[in-house]
């Protein structure tokens, strides 16, 4: 082998080893989160053993449909593995099926206030936001929350088909900046 293939050689190594570190990882369940929805760092999909209750924190995928290009046009959802080229988003499980949302200026569910749902009339760049009208969380659909205040959540696009759903979300090696 001649000096200067050598290189190359390293270089070749170096970006397979790379791949297959990253493979790995994403075959795994391994994901990054780089959004403030929760804290930032690596997480991983975990498949639920019971069913899905008010308070998991999930994977989920959201529908292609005008919220998901939104999301993507404004940068709240990344490209990713998703219907759409859409990531998948990180929330918390605020409501099931039968359910009844109730918006104002914040949300209620079934009479009670979740704590941290205030509803933005525009995004931190000053564009329209509208939110969700309200209504009873359809069979088959989850009505997801983030305690972050900038989160794009079902405070704006309403409760997303359960079928989306990756699996649980836990978090492996995470900060809060």
């Amino acid at each position: 082998m001649t000096r200067a293939r050598r290189p190359l050689l390293v270089l070749a190594l170096g970006a397979a080893a790379i791949a297959a570190v990253a493979a790995t990882g994403w075959w795994g369940g391994y994901r990054l989160n780089f959004t403030r929805s929760y804290p930032l760092g690596l997480w991983r999909i975990v498949a639920a053993e019971a069913p899905i209750a008010v308070g998991d924190r999930v994977f989920i995928c959201i529908p292609q449909g005008p919220a998901l290009s939104t999301g993507l046009a404004r940068g709240y959802v990344r490209g990713g593995v998703c219907p759409g080229r859409a990531s998948p988003l990180i929330k918390t499980v605020a409501a099931l099926p039968g359910q009844i949302i109730t918006i104002d200026r914040s949300v209620m569910i079934d009479g009670r206030p979740l704590h941290h749902s205030e509803i933005h009339g525009v995004d931190a760049e000053g564009r329209a936001l509208a939110a969700y009208a309200g209504g009873v969380v359809p069979d088959g659909h989850l009505y997801l929350h983030s305690d972050f205040e900038g989160s794009y959540d079902s405070r704006y696009f309403g409760p997303v088909p359960a079928a989306g759903l990756l699996g649980l979300a836990r978090p492996v090696a995470t900060f809060d900046p």
